[in-house]
């Protein structure tokens, strides 16, 4: 085969090639410069141009190979290896990073907390909800998430329902934990030896409502011999003696049983902070709606279900009027518990207007079921106590004198003018939500016995309009104006002026001086909670249980109803109303797992009762 001639690119590259062979080493970059040099002509030019040529000279012949190097004998080990240090710092991954974001923020909180510092934990504990809520990721898809994300939640609930409204003249008072929920919803073993003496009991025993014994009662008179059982009943009958005798009275001016007490006993214990999960409050239980139809009233002030006078008066009205719709006193208290239409859907359904019959046909609420049983058993108990083991001494009913402030004022104000303790106002007065009256002319405030003319005479020196906001403070040894004034971040000049005192006036121990304080920032600024809904809550009990309506409850957290699932987190602002500016957003996620109740005194408690 004829071999083509070579074309321009092929004879160039020949050329170079024999150059490269006639020891052109040390000129080599020379030669590669002027391949890519021509290769580069060879891309531009047009085909019908003349062919170019490189002409190099000569070179010079080559000197002669120098003598061969000698060389030292290479080491026969390795040298030691050199470890590099990182200088930046290892980038944790995301959800890492997460966890150490919000165990920082939470434990910043805790310190501020322990330290006093309350408007530093509020913003950390705020910081380290958001920080789980705002992350992206989903608590339950990680375990390490979930844990913390719970803990973290309970928490802080525990904190700010506990701790943070008792400290703040503003802020709600803290309720008291419904601790026989837990037992509406039980069964417990029948214990047959339990049977004659009870039978006997209802036959003997002197009482105005039916008692009947069959096993759901003795079920629950062998729960009453446990510790736990024992514990409720010792502490309702320990705080029965305080009201009985108002009770009894109310209960007489109706014409009702005078063994309804036993109600009131198993709704709270006596307790007229107990709450529910569902939201009713008081000694009687009431949830809000079913409160104003008996005219008790519920402002952000007052919340007149925990009056115990005025809600037994209401109760008494309600349960008369359930007894003339049923004609049968079980029914009436089962309506009472779960609504009169609960009830009767349960008669239309089967037949009958019995209580017995229902509970058998499965038709009532579980915890309706026994919320009778657990009245008779505590009835049977009450009447016949020594017999069971139970023996306690009632607390004495609370003398008190009534005065009409005529506007708001705060209760510690008013505890420094007749020298009393805060505690034992808010005791006489449960009904109070805030350490303040409402500036409401009607209102009555209840003060120890004795101590009505004296505050009258000692707060007249207190211009009205300043009620809310000065303070009274007794002076103790050593103490001056100036660290007085500290004390209430007011100045030294002013305790003076509102004193009629010189500027540098020596201080007597004992004295009573006028406080003219500033109103602090912390009492007037919104608060945000962050509450994990448990089992039993609806959104209307919660609503209610933070004083805020409905329609910013769903608002806060872009809720388009007012369902609510266990474990799903919502963000309230407790003095209610929209925050100054739009809140950060916030995801409501539902969980697996419900929460831990918050921590505090259980010892008496309230039937968890939704009263339709």
């Amino acid at each position: 085969m004829r071999a083509s001639p070579p074309t321009r690119g092929n004879a160039l590259t020949y050329w170079l090639a024999a150059l490269y062979h006639e020891e052109v080493r040390p000129r080599l970059s020379v030669a590669a410069g002027t391949m890519l040099f021509a290769a580069g002509l060879l891309g531009c030019e047009d085909a019908g141009k003349k062919p170019v040529q490189a002409r190099v000279t000569a070179l010079a012949p080559a000197a002669a190979p120098h003598a061969p190097v000698e060389l030292a004998p290479l080491p026969v080990l390795n040298p030691p290896r050199r470890y590099y240090v990182w200088l930046l710092p290892p980038v944790p991954s995301g959800k890492d990073y997460l966890i150490q974001k919000v165990q920082e923020k939470f434990s910043s909180g805790e310190q501020n907390f322990k330290a006093g510092h309350l408007e530093a934990a509020r913003k950390d504990f705020d910081d380290a909800v958001d920080w789980m809520l705002e992350s992206g990721y989903d608590p339950t898809g990680d375990p390490r998430l979930s844990e913390l994300f719970h803990s973290v939640v309970d928490t802080v609930y525990a904190y700010e329902l506990q701790a943070f409204r008792a400290g703040d003249g503003f802020s709600e008072a803290p309720a008291v934990p419904a601790a026989i929920d837990e037992v509406a919803e039980m069964t417990f073993p029948v214990d047959p030896r339990l049977k004659g003496r009870a039978e006997e009991a209802a036959k003997n025993i002197s009482h105005d409502l039916p008692l009947t014994v069959n096993d759901q009662v003795l079920s629950f008179l062998n729960f009453f011999q446990t510790p736990r059982g024992r514990a409720i009943v010792e502490t309702g009958l320990r705080r029965a003696g305080r009201y009985r005798e108002m009770i009894s009275r109310v209960l007489r001016e109706e014409g009702l049983p005078q063994d309804l007490i036993y109600l009131a006993q198993a709704e709270s214990a006596f307790q007229p902070l107990a709450l529910s999960r569902a939201g009713a409050r008081g000694i009687w239980q009431f949830v809000a709606y079913r409160g104003q139809e008996y005219g008790l009233r519920h402002t952000w002030w007052i919340d007149e279900r925990q009056d115990p006078e005025k809600a037994t008066h209401a109760a008494a009205q309600h349960l008369r009027d359930l007894y003339k719709l049923y004609g049968d006193w079980y029914l009436a208290m089962a309506a009472y518990n779960c609504g009169p239409g609960n009830v009767q859907k349960g008669i239309e359904r089967t037949g009958y207007a019995d209580f017995w019959e229902l509970y058998k046909r499965n038709v009532l609420p579980r915890e309706t079921k026994n919320y009778v049983p657990i009245i008779i058993a505590l009835t049977l108990i009450a009447k016949d106590a020594a017999h069971y083991s139970i023996q306690v001494e009632p607390e004495a009913a609370v003398p008190t004198d009534v005065v009409k402030p005529g506007r708001a004022i705060d209760l510690r104000l008013v505890a420094e003018t007749i020298d009393v303790d805060v505690e034992t106002l808010r005791a006489l007065n449960p009904s109070l939500l805030r350490l303040a009256t409402p500036d409401d002319p009607s209102f009555e405030l209840r003060l120890p016995v004795g101590t009505a003319q004296k505050f009258s005479a000692e707060i007249a020196d207190i211009p009205p309009d300043k009620w809310v906001s000065w303070r009274r403070h007794r002076v103790e040894t050593g103490e001056t104006l100036t660290s007085i004034a500290k004390k209430y971040r007011v100045t030294a000049a002013s305790i003076a002026d509102a004193n009629n005192l010189e500027r540098n006036a020596a201080l007597d121990a004992g004295e009573k001086l006028i406080i003219p304080a500033i109103q602090p920032q912390s009492e007037t600024k919104r608060r945000l909670v962050s509450y994990r809904v448990r089992r039993g809550d609806t959104f209307l009990g919660i609503a209610d249980r933070f004083s805020v309506s409905a329609e910013d409850l769903r608002k806060w957290n872009r809720l388009k109803s007012n369902k609510v699932g266990r474990g799903m987190v919502l963000r309230i602002y407790t003095l209610g109303g929209a925050p100054e500016s739009s809140p950060t957003r916030a995801r409501s996620r539902s969980k697996k797992k419900p929460g831990q109740a918050a921590t505090g005194n259980t010892a008496g408690g309230a039937v968890a009762a939704n009263h339709n």
